[in-house]
C-alpha cells in the first residue's frame, strides 16, 4: 500500500514539473516574440528586402510631397504678390478731366517734392533711393524726361531746391541729417548731380522739415525735428542757432519763399514765425520771433506760404482752414490779419497748399483732395482716391497753373481751374474800378486770355493748332 502511494506521489510530481516546464517555455516564447528575437529565422530575406524597398519608397514619396508642398507655398506666395501688385496697379489707374498727367519714373513711394523758385523744375524724392528732377514745361507732353540723382546707402525723406536752382538739399532717413547735392555739368558736358557736403547729426529726433533761406545779406539752411527743436545752419554745415518753439511737438516747419522767415506748427493751436537776421556784412546775427498766427482751437496740422510770403494758409484739427495776411509791420508789433475761415470736415491729419497768387487753396486728406477759392465755403473741385497711399505732399507750381500731389510712386498733375476762375473774377473787379484806358485795355486782354485758357482746359473750345 505504501508502494502504491509512493508511485502515485511520483506521478504527481512529474506532472507538476511538466506543467511548470510548459509554462516557462510559453513565457520565454512570448518574450521572444515581444522583443523580436528569432524574427530573422521566421522571416524570408526576400520579404525583408521588399519591406526595405517599400520603406525607401515611402520616404521618397514623403520627401517628394514635402518638396511639392514647398513649391506650392512659393507659388502661392508669388501669386499673392502678383495679385497684390495687380490690385495696386488698379488703384493707381486714376483719371479725371482735370488731370494733366501722371509722372511715373519712381519705383517706390514718393515722400516729398519741391518746385524751383524760377518755376522751371520739380524735384521729387522716393523710398527707391533716388531724387528725380522734372521739367515743368514737359507736363503736357506724353514723354517726361528726368534727371536722376542717387542717394547712396540711404533714401531722402524731404527735398528742397536752393534759391539759385543750382543745388538741392535732402534729409536722410537713416542718417537723420542734411545732405547737399550740386546740379552741374560733368566732364563730358552732360548735366549731372553729385553730393557736395553732409551735415553733422545733432539729435536722434526725426527731421520733419527742411528749407533753404536766402536774403540780401545772408543764406542759411533750416532743419526741424519732431520735438520742439529747429536748427539754423550756414551753407557749409556749421550750426548757427538752435530754436525751441515750445509747441510740445512739431507737425510741420518751413522756410518762407522770400527766404527771410522760418515757421513751425505743432501740437499747440498756433503757427510761430521767426526772422533769421544777418548783419550788413553777411554775418549771422540772430533769430527772433516775428509773429504768431493765433485763432485755431486745436493743433495746427500744416501751413503754406504764397510766393511772396504775404499770405499764409493753415489747416487745423479743429476742422477749419484759415487764410492770413502776414504782410505787416511786425517790428512795430503789428499782428497778422485773419482774412478768411473755411470749414473742412476731415479732422484727421491734413496737408494744405496755397497758390502763388493766393487765389486757391488745396487740402489733402487721406487719399483725396479738396480745392477751394479763398472766399468759398464749399470746395469748388474734389479729387477722390487720387493715390493708392496716403498723400504725402501737395503743392501749386510757382506759375499757379498746376496743382501736384504725391502719395504712392506716382505724381499727379492737375489743372488749377479754381485759380483761373478766381483770377478772372479779380481782374473783372479791377476792370470795373479802372479809370485809365490803357489799364482797361490791359485787363480786358488778360481776362480774354484767361477765359480762353480755361475754356480750352474744360473742353468748351478746341485748342488752337
Amino acid at each position: 500500500m505504501d508502494g502504491d502511494v509512493a508511485a502515485k506521489s511520483g506521478k504527481d510530481q512529474l506532472f507538476s514539473v511538466l506543467i511548470v516546464t510548459l509554462a516557462i517555455g510559453a513565457v520565454v516564447g512570448l518574450l521572444m516574440l515581444m522583443f523580436g528575437y528569432g524574427s530573422s529565422l521566421l522571416s524570408n530575406p526576400k520579404d525583408d528586402s521588399e519591406d526595405d524597398e517599400e520603406d525607401e519608397k515611402t520616404k521618397k514619396d514623403k520627401n517628394s510631397k514635402s518638396k511639392q508642398n514647398q513649391v506650392t507655398k512659393k507659388q502661392l506666395k508669388a501669386l499673392a504678390m502678383k495679385e497684390s501688385k495687380q490690385q495696386g496697379n488698379k488703384k493707381h489707374n486714376f483719371d479725371h478731366p482735370l488731370l494733366v498727367t501722371s509722372l511715373k519714373e519712381h519705383s517706390q513711394n514718393i515722400l516729398n517734392f519741391d518746385f524751383s523758385i524760377n518755376g522751371k523744375y520739380l524735384a521729387s524724392c522716393s523710398e527707391d533711393r533716388t531724387v528725380r528732377l522734372w521739367s515743368i514745361k514737359d507736363f503736357k507732353e506724353k514723354q517726361h524726361k528726368t534727371m536722376r540723382g542717387n542717394v547712396e546707402y540711404d533714401h531722402a525723406t524731404r527735398v528742397k531746391f536752393s534759391p539759385d536752382c543750382k543745388a538741392y538739399i535732402v534729409s536722410l532717413a537713416n542718417g537723420n541729417c542734411i545732405r547737399v547735392y550740386k546740379i552741374g555739368k560733368k566732364e563730358d558736358g552732360s548735366a549731372g548731380i553729385s553730393p557736395a557736403v553732409e551735415f553733422e547729426k545733432k539729435t536722434d529726433n526725426d527731421i520733419i522739415g527742411i528749407g533753404v533761406g536766402s536774403g540780401s545779406h545772408g543764406n542759411f539752411i533750416m532743419s526741424a525735428y519732431n520735438n520742439t527743436t529747429i536748427h539754423i545752419w550756414d551753407t557749409r554745415g556749421e550750426l548757427l542757432s538752435t530754436i525751441d518753439t515750445h509747441q510740445m511737438s512739431h507737425n510741420h516747419a518751413a522756410v518762407s519763399p522770400c527766404g527771410r522767415f522760418v515757421a513751425s506748427c505743432g501740437f499747440t493751436p498756433d503757427v510761430k514765425i521767426f526772422e533769421v537776421v544777418f548783419d550788413k556784412s553777411g554775418g549771422f546775427k540772430e533769430v527772433k520771433r516775428a509773429m504768431d498766427l493765433k485763432g485755431h482751437k486745436a493743433s495746427v496740422y500744416h501751413f503754406s506760404f504764397n510766393l511772396d510770403s504775404s499770405r499764409v494758409a493753415t489747416v487745423s484739427k479743429d476742422g477749419t482752414w484759415k487764410l492770413w495776411d502776414t504782410n505787416v509791420e511786425f517790428h512795430k508789433n503789428q499782428d497778422p490779419y485773419l482774412l478768411f475761415t473755411g470749414n473742412h470736415d476731415y479732422t484727421m491729419h491734413s496737408l494744405i497748399a496755397l497758390s502763388a497768387d493766393a487765389h486757391a487753396v488745396a487740402i489733402a486728406s487721406g487719399i483725396s483732395v479738396s480745392v477751394y477759392s479763398i472766399q468759398s465755403e464749399a470746395p469748388e473741385e474734389k479729387f477722390n482716391e487720387v493715390h493708392a497711399a496716403v498723400i504725402s505732399q501737395i503743392g501749386f507750381d510757382p506759375s499757379g497753373r498746376y496743382l501736384v500731389t504725391a502719395g504712392d510712386k506716382h505724381l499727379r498733375v492737375f489743372h488749377n481751374v479754381v485759380g483761373y476762375r478766381a483770377s478772372i473774377m479779380e481782374m473783372e473787379q479791377k476792370l470795373k474800378a479802372a479809370t485809365s484806358e490803357p489799364m482797361k485795355e490791359r485787363l480786358e486782354l488778360q481776362i480774354k486770355q484767361a477765359r480762353e485758357t480755361l475754356d480750352e482746359i474744360l473742353g468748351n473750345t478746341s485748342p488752337e493748332p
